[in-house]
């Protein structure tokens, strides 16, 4: 087992440092900077801690409790199976799944606030699907593993289902130019999926799969145009901070406002902020600890092609200006 853990692992090392190196060669959106806004929260927060501490909550105080109190690990309904073979069932069950419970949650008011969060990242790369609210997390991988253990199936499934996971949520989400022709119909990939990410109305309820594009393309789902999206993320504010992300999910609030009327969260709110000046002051190489925004030229959701041919108001432009953090160099890649 150790040894499937290393080998996925080690996997999961070299598709990262592969979808990075073509991200700097042929990126999807040009401009980008690889320690973009919001980066470290993704990367410190999402992926390793929030990340660590789900995995025992989900384990360890979910589905180890139920199979104890039911049992159904002792079923081995697919103990018999040749491996490839359980692997590839759970894939495709769970890929299913997540469709219509991601369909679901675009289209119910209080389950977007769980997935608004993986939405709200303006400059989507390959690290921007780690930003998952911490309940959706819980709810999707415990129906995930869940039916890996309590139907018996080879404790490998575990390691190697997680690292499929992991590497094609890298893959949809990357800054990739990628045209996959025919193959789009099956596997997803970026060409649809950044679509998904887009602040386009067209886009508010398409382009659902995660791993099999056939999915949006059967239910009726599919949007796949011949140009790019002009605006990416929500249509309106969202926190940038962590905690904050998780606690706008339950009660709106404005962070700029909210920080002129209480102290305790300006306090909260500045902290990071003036200990990262004080050590870029003091050793300008970091800089990119802060993490770069990219000015984004439209100010509204870019609006829809409506029946017949007729558009929308136009989108809003605006003159984007350069901030003292932002290289100028990334914004002419």
């Amino acid at each position: 087992m150790p040894k499937v853990e290393l080998i996925t692992t080690a996997i999961l090392l070299v598709w990262v440092a592969i979808v990075i190196t073509l991200e700097r060669i042929i990126p999807y959106r040009k401009g980008l900077p690889f320690f973009r806004e919001g980066f470290w929260t993704d990367l410190v927060l999402y992926t390793f801690v929030q990340s660590f501490a789900l995995k025992i909550i989900i384990f360890d105080y979910i589905i180890q409790p139920l199979d104890q109190h039911f049992g159904f690990s002792k079923l081995h309904f697919v103990t018999g199976w040749p491996i490839w073979g359980q692997v590839l069932f759970f894939v495709v069950t769970h890929d299913f799944y997540i469709y219509w419970f991601h369909r679901f949650q675009h289209s119910s008011p209080l389950f977007w606030r769980t997935h608004e969060a993986h939405h709200s990242g303006k400059q989507v790369d390959w690290l921007a699907g780690s930003r998952s609210h911490a309940l959706e997390i819980i709810i999707n991988q415990t129906i995930e593993f869940a039916p890996i253990i309590l139907l018996g199936a080879d404790p490998m499934v575990v390691p190697i289902k997680a690292c499929i996971d992991a590497v094609w949520g890298i893959w949809i989400h990357c800054n990739i130019d990628v045209r996959s022709g025919r193959l789009q119909y099956f596997i997803n990939g970026p060409e649809m999926h950044l679509w998904h990410h887009a602040d386009h109305e067209e886009v508010f309820y398409a382009n659902f799969s995660t791993k099999f594009a056939f999915w949006d393309w059967i239910f009726g789902t599919a949007y796949r145009p011949d140009h790019k999206p002009l605006k990416w993320g929500l249509p309106y504010a969202f926190p940038k901070d962590y905690f904050s992300q998780h606690v706008f999910s339950v009660a709106r609030f404005d962070e700029a406002e909210l920080a002129k009327r209480s102290r305790l969260f300006r306090a909260y709110h500045g902290i990071r902020g003036r200990l990262l000046t004080k050590l870029t002051d003091r050793v300008p190489a970091l800089k990119p600890l802060h993490g770069w925004p990219v000015p984004e030229p439209y100010t509204e959701t870019i609006p829809a092609q409506r029946p017949g041919g007729n558009f929308g108001a136009a989108p809003v432009a605006t003159a984007p200006a350069e901030t003292a953090s932002s290289p100028s160099a990334a914004l002419t890649r």
